[in-house]
This record gives C-alpha cells, sequence and structure tokens, in this order.
C-alpha cells in the first residue's frame, strides 16, 4: 500500500526559465525533495518549498558525483518514505536523460511516478541561435544524437551512413570532445565536406555562445574559440540560416547577469523587466516571511501608519479582516517606502501621502514592519520620531538560496550587484559573509550599482567599491545604466 509517496521525473528545459513548462513549475514548488543536475539552471530551485531538500547529482567529465545506480536508490528510498520526489534534469527527461532506467528502478519498487516532458535543448539551444530546425527550403527531417557514449573511447557507436544520407537536420548532444571525429565519420559517409555546421553552448542563457563552420573545419574553429560543453551541435543547411546575431542575442540586456539584492520575501517588477530585456537576475537572498501573532493594538487610534515593506501592507489589511474592522474606521494617513509597497496599497484602493509629512507632524504615529527592523529603536526614532512599532511578520533566510549563488559564482553568472536600499547592501553581505566570500574578491570580479546615496553609503562602508550610483532611484534609471554598459560579445 502506497503511503502517499510520489516521484516526478521533470524535464526542467534548456536553462531559460520561462521555457520550464507550467506542470514542471507546479511539481518542483510542491517537493519535498529535488534531485537536479548540473544542467539544470540552479534558479530554477529558488522556486522550491523552504524546507525542500536539495540533492545535487551533478555529472562532469569522468567525474560522477552520484552514480545512476545511486539515484535510482534515492528515488525509491525517498518515494517509500511518503516524500513528493522530483527528479529534475535539463531538457526533456526522455531524451538521453536516462528516465528509463529511473522509471524502470520505480516500477520494480512499486513507487508511484509519472514523467514530465520538457523542451529538449536540441530545439530550444537552436531556436535561441535564431536556427529552426526544420525549414521548407532546407530540411523535412530532425534527428538527435548523442554525442558520446559508455565505450571505452568515449565515441559514438551508431550507423553512421544511415545517418549522414538519411537526415537533413542533425543535432549532437555534449559531442565537442568528439567534434573531430564525428566531422569526420559524416563526410566518410556521404555528407559533404562543406555542410553547414554550429555549435550552441550554453543555449538560451545569457551566457548563449554559437561557432560557425563546416564539417571541414568547425572542429578547428571550436579548438580556436575555446568553446567547450555543454553543447549542441547541430549540422544540416539550416545552420546557414543563422547570418547574423539572433532575436536572443539583440534583446538589449543580452549576456548581463544580475545579482539584486533583496530585503523581503516579495519577488520585485525591476528583476521581471530586466529579464524581458534579456539579463538573466538573481533576485538575492531568498526570503520567506511568518506572520506574527496578530496584536491587541487598535489601528484606529494613529494618525500616520507607516508600512516598512509589502508584506506589512499585506499583513495590516488581513488583520482588519480578521476582527471585522471597516477600513472607514481608520482615520490615519498612509505612508510606504518604496514603490513596491505602494503598488500594493493601492490594490487595496488607499494611497499614500509624502513620507515628509510623518516627522512633521506632532500626531500619533504607528510603524508596521518585520521583528529585524524592530530592534534598532535609535534608527527608527531618528527616522520617524516618537511612534509606537508593530511588528507584522518575522523573515528568514532559505539557506539553499547560498548554494544557488555559489554555483552561479562558479560558473561566472554574477556579473553585476544592484543595491536597491542601505538594508540590502547588509543582507547580502551577510550571507556573503557566511559563505566565506570576501569582499575584495567580490571587487575585482563584478560591478557595484547603488539606487542613491542612502545604499552607497552602505556599501562603502562594508567595503565595496562603488561604480554607479543612479540619478534617481528608479528601474529605468537602472536600465539606462545597464543599457549602457551591455558590451556583451557574441561569437559568430
Amino acid at each position: 500500500m502506497n503511503n502517499g509517496g510520489y516521484v516526478y521525473l521533470v524535464g526542467a528545459g534548456p536553462g531559460d526559465l520561462q521555457l520550464m513548462t507550467l506542470k514542471a513549475r507546479r511539481c518542483v514548488e510542491m517537493a519535498d525533495v529535488v534531485l537536479y543536475d548540473r544542467l539544470v539552471n540552479p534558479l530554477l530551485l529558488e522556486w522550491t518549498k523552504p524546507d525542500c531538500e536539495h540533492i545535487y547529482c551533478g555529472k562532469l567529465p569522468k567525474r560522477h558525483l552520484l552514480r545512476q545506480e545511486a539515484i535510482n536508490e534515492k528515488l525509491v528510498q525517498y518515494g517509500s518514505e511518503g516524500k513528493v520526489v522530483v527528479r529534475l534534469k535539463g531538457g526533456d527527461p526522455s531524451v538521453f536523460g536516462r528516465v528509463g532506467e529511473e522509471a524502470h528502478a520505480l516500477d520494480e519498487a512499486g513507487v508511484p511516478y509519472e514523467i514530465v516532458p520538457g523542451i529538449t535543448a536540441g530545439i530550444g539551444a537552436a531556436t535561441y541561435a535564431g536556427i529552426p530546425v526544420t525549414h521548407r527550403d532546407h530540411s523535412a527531417s530532425f534527428t538527435v544524437v548523442t554525442g558520446h557514449d559508455k565505450s571505452e573511447k568515449g565515441e559514438p557507436l551508431i550507423d553512421w551512413q544511415a545517418l549522414a544520407k538519411g537526415s537533413d537536420t542533425i543535432a549532437f548532444y555534449m559531442g565537442v570532445k568528439n567534434l573531430g571525429y564525428i566531422a569526420n565519420q559524416l563526410t566518410l559517409h556521404g555528407k559533404p565536406k562543406d555542410t553547414p555546421v554550429i555549435l550552441i553552448q550554453w543555449g538560451t542563457l545569457g551566457s548563449q555562445k554559437t561557432v560557425s563552420g563546416t564539417l571541414e573545419t568547425i572542429a578547428e574553429e571550436v579548438s580556436k574559440s575555446n568553446l567547450t560543453n555543454p553543447a549542441i551541435t547541430l549540422v544540416g543547411e539550416v545552420a546557414n540560416i543563422r547570418k547574423e546575431p539572433s532575436w536572443f542575442e539583440r534583446k538589449p540586456l543580452f549576456g548581463q547577469h544580475i545579482l539584486l539584492g533583496r530585503t523581503s520575501g516579495s519577488q520585485g517588477a525591476v528583476a521581471h523587466e530586466l529579464e524581458e530585456l534579456g539579463a538573466e537576475v538573481f533576485e538575492f537572498p531568498r526570503i520567506y516571511s511568518k506572520t506574527a501573532e496578530k496584536p491587541q493594538t487598535d489601528f484606529r487610534d494613529f494618525d500616520q501608519i507607516v508600512f516598512i515593506s509589502p508584506e506589512s501592507v499585506e499583513i495590516f489589511f488581513n488583520w482588519l479582516r480578521t476582527d471585522k474592522v471597516d477600513l472607514r474606521e481608520i482615520r490615519a494617513t498612509f505612508h510606504v517606502r518604496s514603490k513596491k509597497s505602494e503598488r500594493v496599497l493601492e490594490k487595496y484602493g488607499c494611497f499614500t501621502s509624502e513620507l515628509t509629512k510623518v516627522k512633521e507632524d506632532s500626531s500619533k504615529v504607528l510603524l508596521l514592519g518585520n521583528a529585524h527592523l524592530a530592534n534598532d529603536k535609535m534608527l527608527l526614532t531618528d527616522t520617524w520620531g516618537s511612534h509606537e512599532y508593530v511588528i507584522t511578520h518575522h523573515d528568514f533566510v532559505v539557506s539553499s538560496t547560498d548554494v544557488t549563488c555559489e554555483r552561479l559564482k562558479d560558473e561566472g553568472r554574477i556579473q553585476t550587484i544592484v543595491f536597491p536600499s542601505a538594508q540590502s547592501v547588509q543582507t547580502v553581505s551577510g550571507r556573503f559573509m557566511k559563505m566565506g566570500w570576501s569582499i575584495e574578491e567580490i571587487n575585482n570580479t563584478v560591478k557595484v550599482i547603488c539606487f542613491g546615496s542612502m545604499s552607497e553609503k552602505a556599501a562603502l562602508s562594508a567595503g565595496y567599491k562603488v561604480d554607479v550610483v543612479l540619478e534617481s532611484p528608479t528601474k529605468e534609471a537602472l536600465i539606462n545604466v545597464l543599457r549602457q554598459s551591455n558590451i556583451t560579445e557574441v561569437v559568430k
């Protein structure tokens, strides 16, 4: 009898977060345990529950952190323990993802499971490089082939003659090491030496690079470019369709990898807009909020109410609803500290007054915010004057966000740090310190952008070399600066 355990064998897509299916995302969000591969974008793990267990099954050439047999055993073990398990694989799990072996192990153990398809890299990477794998004028067939196998030399043992003569477009997965062998076999068995070839490394990500050539020249071109796996090799006339950088590579912020300092659990509109413009954005650290116990405070007694965060706005209105307090009974003027909080407040049909009026008025002031800020009474009094402070929630950092940060740093995917506030400097720096990173090391590899003088002062005090202070603390000003500094090279 099953005890509620269930395993999802999920395709994460080729890299771009938005290429993950809705079903795959739902699986990740409800998982108790996620076992993930090297080619899974670590940013996907930010969607898991705060207490979800992450197990890295990464595989590098000639070095496996977890062998397939051990992975099978863990899937059975966790599924048998009644947990919701997600086995997360790059691309599609049925395309060179060994999903058949894992499904067989689960079948034998009687653990229920399902397979969730994903966009395979051979199609996703090609599309983001501007190449359709089929085309009425160039290609009526498409074949996917492993670029290596488990033979002694690792060279794929396939029917080269059938492949060379039977398919218009061929996608080789992870075949950079064997590229010379692959090109030689195709020409020996009938493909013309001038057949176009293109390699796409880290397809669909901001680090995407391409190298073009022919079967005769591609091995040398790739060697000169130092391009390595993970990469897809496309062979066929469709490769000639690419004459210039693709629609993806032409996005104004393509190639920019940004760490955006976060101080609350809510996701920002700034990150979304940067992503739409082609940037990869990591909101760090990941924070989840837990609502505090409802206070005995009567909100009708105050003249001014200041919301420190978007969460405070939401919780305030939930408390009013719980106590059946009519909003019209609240005489206070509302104030917020951020545009994000302002948008949440407007959702309830309420609007803000100027913050400067809070200290000027000799009225009764209430601050609503998290528990952490409540401890800094001197700063609060200096900023807001005499006031009462109500804790609306407690913020907790999800420890696994540090692992995501370390993976991105190792892959060279943190190039710019943006500090929207002084508090974000403190929060981000605290996590860096916990991970053993030095500010000097960060200054040597990363550009720092501050939204204003307060965040600049905090960053300089923490030891950062500040490269840019925005003229105005807006997303438009940030986008303008990032556009001007986008000097990403696209390898053709």
